[in-house]
């Protein structure tokens, strides 16, 4: 049983022991020093308030309530959007101008797991800064509550399924009439979660046919919740039964995107990015994109054939937006399936890569396997390194990069050497005593077999 704090938020399994696990009382705790941060944050202000929203997980309803009423017992006003999506509560902060957003969900994880993941005023991730505050603020328990006479109010806004969908179908290069003319079929596997409410809404209004797996919102996941593809068989299956067009993975809160093609084989994760930012690029003739470190070549080969410049930034959705303002990027995300668009807000969102897909399948009039086969094929290979913890992991990075000085070497995260026809990237975790080891190559032998030379490599280093 775990509990993690980090300066993105909090996040755990639910149950066990306080400072262990995330109880209801490390909830509140956290939901204390986020509220207090927003209070200090915005000391002439006599009235604040904050939006939050929840996945469909099992403890979702009890950890809203515990945060919905700590913020009240801080005087300041929540608006609960209930079953929502991450992207939707990152749309509506903005939009309700909130001083801040808090989304409960876990992510990828397991059902056993929850979090509460922290949102500014702009409805973005906080940045380290601010996280470390915060964190400090829950250390001292340095909390502001108010008297009977000045507790916040708790309004709930179903209307945000319907908005954010809106918002989607309102931007300039969704182009809904080629959609809507195409018929698509689509299976969609919601893991029964938020996604399962929000994705066959956002097709029904494309008038794109749905064949919905798993999309009843009661945290049950049917299957491990993360969309790789060990995990999508049952979806698979089915695509190809239904002689869909293709087939719509999203993670618990929506803002993973992963696709399958119409023969039941993956579109592949690191390429749903690719294709977005194709159809984009290709639409407003060239631009920049930025995806981390740890994503596929392909974005910068499509970037560069579309004339734009291609930047990489340090792992981390913060990271990205960071560097996706710096060079005015008009695209960009990770290569986990997260598509940032900014014509709608700089966070990952899975209705944006949806309604892009659909766009740039419509006006290319292929299926969805030609439009895989006509990017770049490169294979990516994950492992990692347990070491124990009296271990330097930075010294060995240095002399990795050291070794290594003559190729093309970027350490904002880690190390990432960039072969001609391959790379590799090595990062420490920041949780517990391993070295994270991602390669990339043109077929998946030689992928592994990179990642093979730097195990041996490191460890030699270590003996």
């Amino acid at each position: 049983m775990t509990l993690i704090k980090s300066i993105s938020g909090i996040r755990g399994t639910i149950g066990g022991k306080v400072g262990d696990n995330l109880t209801p009382l490390d909830a509140v705790k956290f939901a204390s020093a986020f509220g207090t941060f927003i209070k200090k944050r915005n000391a002439s202000k006599n009235k604040l308030s904050v939006i939050i929203g929840r996945d469909a997980r099992i403890s979702g309803k009890m950890v809203s309530s515990l945060v919905a009423n700590t913020l009240v017992g801080l005087g300041i006003d929540v608006i609960d959007l209930g079953l929502s999506t991450t992207p939707t509560v990152e749309v509506a902060v903005p939009l309700e101008k909130a001083d801040g957003g808090i989304i409960l969900t876990a992510s990828h994880n397991p059902k056993q797991w929850n979090a509460l993941k922290l949102l500014n005023e702009k409805g973005e991730f906080l940045n380290g800064q601010e996280g470390e505050v915060i964190l400090k603020i829950a250390e001292s328990d340095d909390f502001d509550f108010v008297d009977v006479d000045n507790l916040g109010t708790y309004s709930r806004d179903k209307r945000y399924l319907e908005k954010h969908i809106q918002e989607v179908l309102n931007l300039e290069l969704v182009d809904v009439d080629a959609i809507k003319n195409s018929n698509f079929k689509v299976v969609v596997d919601g893991v029964n979660s938020t996604g399962g409410l929000f994705i066959p809404e956002l097709l029904n209004k494309l008038n794109v046919e749905c064949i919905k797996l798993y999309c009843e919102p009661n945290g049950h996941f049917p299957h491990n919740p993360e969309p790789l593809k060990e995990h999508l068989t049952d979806i698979s299956e089915l695509v190809v039964k239904e002689k869909a067009d293709f087939g719509i993975v999203v993670d618990p809160d929506v803002d993973r995107l992963a696709l399958v093609c119409e023969d039941g084989s993956m579109f592949g994760e690191e390429y749903t990015l690719v294709a977005c930012a194709d159809y984009i690029l290709g639409r407003l003739g060239g631009g920049n994109t930025v995806s981390n470190l740890s994503s596929s070549r392909a974005l910068k080969d499509i970037t560069i054939k579309h004339g734009g410049n291609y930047t990489a930034s340090a792992v981390g959705e913060v990271h990205v937006v960071i560097k996706m303002k710096e060079t005015n990027s008009v695209i960009g995300g990770e290569g986990n399936g997260g598509i940032i668009y900014p014509a709608l807000h700089y966070g990952r969102d899975s209705l944006v890569g949806v309604a892009l897909f659909l766009s740039h399948m419509a006006r290319k009039r292929i299926s969805c396997k030609a439009v895989r086969e006509s990017y770049p094929s490169y294979f990516m290979s994950k492992n990692k390194i347990q070491l124990t913890p009296k271990i330097d992991v930075d010294r060995i990075l240095e002399t990795m990069a050291s070794k290594y000085a003559n190729e093309e070497v970027n350490t904002i995260d880690g190390v990432k050497i960039d072969f001609e026809n391959e790379w590799i990237h090595l990062r420490k975790s920041n949780t517990e005593p391993i070295i994270r080891i991602y390669t990339e190559s043109n077929s998946q032998e030689k992928a592994d077999q990179l990642a093979e030379r730097f195990i041996f490599e490191i460890k030699e280093i270590i003996n």
